[in-house]
């Protein structure tokens, strides 16, 4: 009661704050390119819907149109042009606070210009790239912002999508299909870029805070199957990010506080207006005391620290096309004492002291460089480094006295990256894009361990680089405006020891009606190891320690998709898709055992696993369904429906089921807005999603041998025989969003109630060394997250 009467006073506070007196309208204005060759479009109609009397705009030689006095709200728009199917872009919301930027794309009609008849659509469910067909969505930061339990990160917000699995409040790995979240490729601007998360630990993809600031991101897509040519190196997903342009006309400034991706200041505006640059930059810093005041749990009694800095710069030019320079910087750290933690602590152990430390940075440039009426060069380079440092000390105890050093590692990696790819629209039937990707990871890992040895034990080693070289080709051919064909060859070579894959792709696209589409897609996907794997040492003679695992091949699925989709009138949406993925070629030990790699990755380290062979399988079938009603007359609902299952077989030649099979997901979101004010320009908002889980599977303790050897000991013939609870959370979220009126100001407050239900959802069985008995460790219960953000 004591955190609410907080979170109530921080509310009525903000209320206070406003100002209702003045300002109804705001500018709304953008970019219309061609979908396929993403040429300007000149002349076309940009319709502002629903107004009397009619207002509208028409692009200039740039593509570009300006829409001034929209009024506030959320607005629809019709774009047109001759010989393009027409589009309508819903519920635009349009603020006091900041001008609304849309980049809209136009696809060509595949008629003769005397045959075409235009009818509007609403492709919110299509991703943004157009070479996508099946198991692909596009999200935008209002989503992010605006989905119950979400805390601002746009891995928690995948976790609402089908088919995903984020049973797990501590962490955002994300769990597609039942495959290991070290599956899931990150892209930045069309290069991959390391885990963007703060705290992170090389070779995996998820962590307790994000340090992607959804602010800074425009349109961006996520795929869970059998993806486009272009993408490689992955085995279960992509998040395909882009962070969007500053405004090229005027300064306009965000300041935002949030419980976990804490205080933030962003700035954006013009470096020249007569070249159309621009800037777009922000700052977070955590704030981990308001998270105290109102008592919101974050999984340990130490206090963690972090900090980011993103930005984009846009440089367009005349002949030479147009340069973006974008980055991100983070850093964080937290100190796990020993002497404050208890056995329920989610991160770390009673009876040591840790201490981590890591640092991610990502420098990109893009160039864009238009090739003639219907082509272009894309071309990016970059830089990232992420880095580790994790000490751990044993305290005193009845063995030993002393305070002992027993864990040390530095990891350090810098990647290079340069891609580009050439993309050609012959017609409207055709187009085609082919590109490269080299990547040359720097890496400098060490690991030394002596928690059970007199003497420290090199665990890893290696300070030198590894090359990974892809190519792709992609084409799509609308065979008529029913079929659509998308056919696409990859290929990758891992230099460390020569392994080479080369992967088609494919998607059939049957538009049986104007409503309904059947999808059937194929994919074959390769992935490099993570990148400890490769360099665990063992003792190959006495005295003699080598790395045994650099001889691993990529592991390989094939991917098999059939998707339903059907529109029912211009806001419902229900999709079906039913899967299969064969698995195979998966590191497993060289002796007969239950061990795969395909069960790591949801945690800070690997198994230190040596001499792996590529000789394990796996498989993966289900069926998902998605029913969504885009946001339309106020609200919005989504329901997401996941029946799977996700079997391995070691080396031993058991099938088991995978750590990540939990059988089944079921989400259930919904929100609301209740406009108030002169024409209702403001609005009381309420969301809500409820989720529940069939629970993860883990492998029994040995209790006896256990107890005997002083640590935990697991029945290993019985991997992941037994299983969780079910996972089960209510999130509730009431907010509000106001618009000055005599100022170009908005804000917007709310409060999220996390698991209001109080719901104790197993974390995890540990063995206590203390007790010398089994514990539970749950995850966190009620805990109340709040934001508020103006814009001016």
């Amino acid at each position: 009661m004591k955190n609410l009467k907080h979170l109530t006073v921080l509310f009525l506070l903000s209320m206070l704050s406003l100002h209702l007196f003045g300002q109804n309208s705001q500018t709304v204005k953008g970019t219309v390119l061609d979908k396929q060759s993403e040429q300007a479009l000149v002349g076309v109609t940009i319709e502002l819907l629903n107004v009397t009397p009619t207002k509208g705009a028409v692009t200039d030689l740039d593509g570009k149109f300006a829409l001034e006095d929209v009024p506030l709200g959320r607005q629809a728009f019709r774009i047109s042009y001759l010989g393009y199917n027409t589009i309508t872009i819903p519920n635009v919301l349009v603020n006091a606070g900041k001008e609304v930027i849309l980049d809209l794309r136009l696809e060509e009609a595949v008629v003769k210009m005397d045959e075409v008849v235009i009818s509007a659509a609403v492709s919110k469910d299509k991703a943004n790239n157009d070479m996508a067909s099946v198991s692909a969505r596009s999200f935008n930061v209002e989503e992010v912002n605006r989905f119950s339990g979400g805390r601002n990160d746009v891995a928690r917000l995948a976790g609402s999508f089908a088919g995903v699995a984020a049973a797990n409040d501590s962490r955002n790995d994300i769990v597609i299909r039942g495959n290991s979240p070290t599956g899931l490729l990150w892209r930045l601007e069309g290069v991959p870029i390391p885990n963007p998360n703060h705290f992170s630990t090389l070779g995996t993809t998820g962590g307790p805070v994000s340090a992607i600031n959804p602010n800074l991101l425009r349109s961006s897509d996520f795929f869970t199957s059998a993806f486009p040519a272009e993408y490689g190196n992955a085995m279960s997903g992509v998040f395909d990010l882009g962070f969007r342009s500053g405004n090229t006309d005027k300064a306009e400034y965000t300041f935002q506080l949030a419980a976990f991706s804490g205080l933030e200041a962003m700035a954006e505006g013009p470096l020249s207006k007569k070249h159309n640059s621009s800037y777009v930059v922000s700052v977070r810093n955590s704030f981990v005391q308001l998270a105290d005041v109102v008592g919101i749990p974050v999984g340990t009694a130490a206090i963690p620290n972090y900090r980011d800095v993103s930005f984009k710069v846009d440089l367009p030019t005349t002949k030479a096309g147009k340069l973006s320079i974008f980055g991100i910087g983070a850093s964080s750290n937290i100190d796990f004492l020993g002497k404050d933690l208890n056995d329920e602590d989610l991160f770390a152990e009673t009876g040591k002291d840790s201490y981590v430390k890591s640092r991610l940075g990502i420098l990109g440039l893009r160039h864009n460089l238009v090739l003639g009426k219907n082509a272009y060069l894309r071309t990016m380079a970059s830089w990232s480094t992420s880095r580790n440092l994790y000490n751990e000390y044993q305290l005193p105890n009845d063995e030993n006295p002393e305070r002992r050093h027993i864990v040390d590692v530095n990891d350090r990696t810098d990647t290079w990256s340069l891609s580009s790819y050439y993309n050609q629209k012959f017609n409207a039937r055709f187009t085609l894009r082919t590109g490269i990707l080299a990547q040359v990871y720097d890496v400098d890992t060490r690991v030394l361990d002596q928690e059970d040895t007199p003497t420290w034990k090199t665990v890893r080693d290696f300070d030198g680089e590894i090359g990974l070289w892809q190519a792709f080709a992609q084409g799509l051919y609308k065979i008529n405006k029913k079929l659509t064909l998308n056919m696409g060859l990859h290929a990758q070579l891992l230099g460390i020891n020569s392994t080479a894959a080369a992967e088609p792709r494919a998607a059939l696209i049957w538009q049986l009606t104007p409503t309904r589409t059947l999808t059937l897609g194929y994919g074959l996907h390769n992935q490099m190891q993570p990148l400890p794997v490769f360099f665990f040492r063992e003792e190959v003679s006495p005295g003699v320690f080598k790395p045994t695992n650099q001889d691993l091949g990529f592991t390989r699925a094939n991917h098999f998709v059939l998707a339903y989709d059907q529109k029912f009138g211009t806001d419902w949406r229900l999709k079906t898709e039913v899967y299969y993925q064969a698995l195979d070629k998966i590191p497993v030990e060289m002796q007969a055992s239950s061990f795969s790699l395909l069960n790591a990755g949801a945690d800070f380290v690997f198994p230190e696993a040596t001499s792996l062979v590529n000789e394990g399988t796996g498989r993966n079938c289900g069926v998902e369904i998605t029913v969504e009603k885009f946001f339309s007359k106020g609200y919005y609902t989504l329901v997401t429906g996941s029946l799977f299952d996700s079997q391995y077989k070691g080396s031993d030649g058991v099938e088991r089921n995978t750590a990540f099979n939990n059988g089944y997901i079921l989400n259930v979101l919904a929100g609301k807005e209740f406009k108030f004010g002169k024409g209702g320009k403001n609005a009381f908002t309420f969301d809500t999603k409820f989720t529940t889980a069939g629970g993860r599977n883990y492998t029994p303790i040995n209790l006896d041998v256990s107890r005997i050897v002083g640590e935990e000991v697991l029945y290993t013939e019985q991997a992941f025989s037994k299983r969780y609870d079910p996972y089960l959370r209510w999130d509730v979220k009431f907010g509000y969003r106001v618009n000055s009126k005599k100022r170009n100001l908005s804000q917007q407050f709310f409060m999220d109630f996390q698991n209001v239900t109080g719901k104790q959802n197993i974390f995890s069985r540990r063995f206590n060394t203390r007790t010398n008995n089994i514990n539970d460790v749950y995850q966190s219960g009620f805990f109340p997250d709040i934001m508020y953000r103006v814009q001016f």
